[in-house]
């Protein structure tokens, strides 16, 4: 017997809540990074802090962090092509882990923030966006297929390996 309309309906909020509230956190990383926006560093600034962690080319490093956290968390607040979005803030938070894990778990300096987002965003890799969302009318995307998920968590992790394995 197929679950009542309201347990989808539930489920599609709950999704909807968690879309936005990442997204919106990570346009705001995405920004700060990108043009200084909300007291951010800017491009100069970040590609400073790519140089000291050893990655090349610290500059490009720094537009990419910053295009990957803007754009993959305005595609999870709209729910469009979710499983790619989840897969760039994905990598940027695997990224993160890798350059921060020895700092401790917890906050100021731990990973718990980092983990979550990059939980939260492998979570909605695997479950799609929902019903309130740009991909319920995209008929590829209209039903969440669980291949889509777990190719945009390899994408994200694959690359977040390249990114740490190429640092200095």
């Amino acid at each position: 017997m197929p679950p009542p309309a309201e347990a989808g309906t539930g489920v599609s909020l709950g999704l909807l809540l968690l879309r936005l509230m990442l997204g919106i956190i990570m346009v705001g990383h995405g920004t700060q990074k990108l043009f200084g926006w909300f007291d951010g560093p800017g491009i100069d600034g970040v590609a400073k802090g790519f140089a000291a962690l050893g990655y090349p080319a610290p500059k490009t490093m720094a537009v990419i962090a910053g295009l990957s956290e803007t754009l993959g968390g305005l595609g999870l607040a709209l729910g469009l092509l979710t499983p790619l979005a989840a897969a760039a803030v994905l990598g940027t938070m695997v990224n993160a882990l890798g350059v921060t894990w020895d700092g401790g778990f917890f906050l100021p300096k731990g990973v718990e923030f980092t983990l979550l987002v990059a939980l939260s965003a492998t979570a909605l890799a695997l479950t799609g966006a929902g019903r309130y969302s740009v991909d319920h009318f995209l008929p590829v995307l209209r039903v969440q297929r669980l291949a889509y998920g777990v190719g945009a968590i390899v994408l994200a992790l694959v690359a977040g390996a390249v990114f740490l394995l190429i640092r200095h």
